[in-house]
């Protein structure tokens, strides 16, 4: 019994992010939910009492599978710089290979901030990024252009480049994230240090993104 509630919980979370990423979080409605997981709306609220909750299912699906990422680079050892550089790679294929973490991405840009306000999927994204520029900072990894403010608009340009808002990923592509690295991280950390990174992902494919 367990089991199949679980099972249709999940259908209903993947049909809102079907829905909010496609419509938008004002547009789609319970009843469309309901009808594309196939359940009645008596069972949708039965597992979600509104629609602001299956948003919260949607953006803490996001957050969690980030936080297992960063934990999961953490672990490496590798310096701030690569954990950066795997951020992005983390970024294209959560947008390309996840429909949940993609819908999360959307509904952050629809302003809707997540379970307690805890400002969407890009922000929780943008801060662990921008504190990994700042640990780089501290262990003097970056050249003085970076320092002064270029590489945050750097991350704000990457975020919304490989990750841009609509229905889809407008053509990104996860190999698109390490294609970049290789033109920007000379600007980053200087041309004389680039060969200490690597700019590939580290996991080829959606296991980087399906850790949670």
């Amino acid at each position: 019994m367990q089991e199949r509630s679980e099972r249709t919980r999940r259908r209903l979370v993947d049909a809102a992010a079907e829905l909010f990423t496609r419509s938008g979080y004002a547009s789609a409605t319970l009843g469309q939910i309901a009808a594309a997981a196939g359940v009645t709306k008596g069972a949708l609220y039965f597992h979600f009492p509104s629609k602001e909750a299956l948003a919260d299912a949607v953006a803490l699906h996001g957050r969690t599978l980030l936080g297992a990422f960063l934990d999961e680079r953490r672990a490496t050892g590798d310096g701030p710089v690569q954990r950066l550089i795997d951020l992005t790679h983390w970024l294209t294929l959560a947008r390309c290979e996840d429909p949940v973490a993609r819908a999360a991405f959307r509904l952050a840009d629809d302003g809707v901030a997540g379970p307690a306000g805890t400002g969407g999927l890009r922000r929780a994204w943008l801060a662990e990024a921008r504190r990994l520029l700042d640990e780089a900072d501290a262990a003097g990894e970056l050249t003085g252009d970076a320092r002064d403010g270029g590489a945050e608009a750097l991350l704000a340009a990457l975020l919304y480049g490989v990750a841009p808002p609509g229905e889809r990923t407008a053509g990104a592509r996860p190999g698109d994230a390490g294609a970049l690295w290789q033109l920007l991280l000379p600007a980053l950390v200087g041309p004389g240090r680039t060969g200490r990174f690597r700019t590939a992902s580290p996991r080829p494919r959606a296991e980087a993104v399906r850790a949670a």
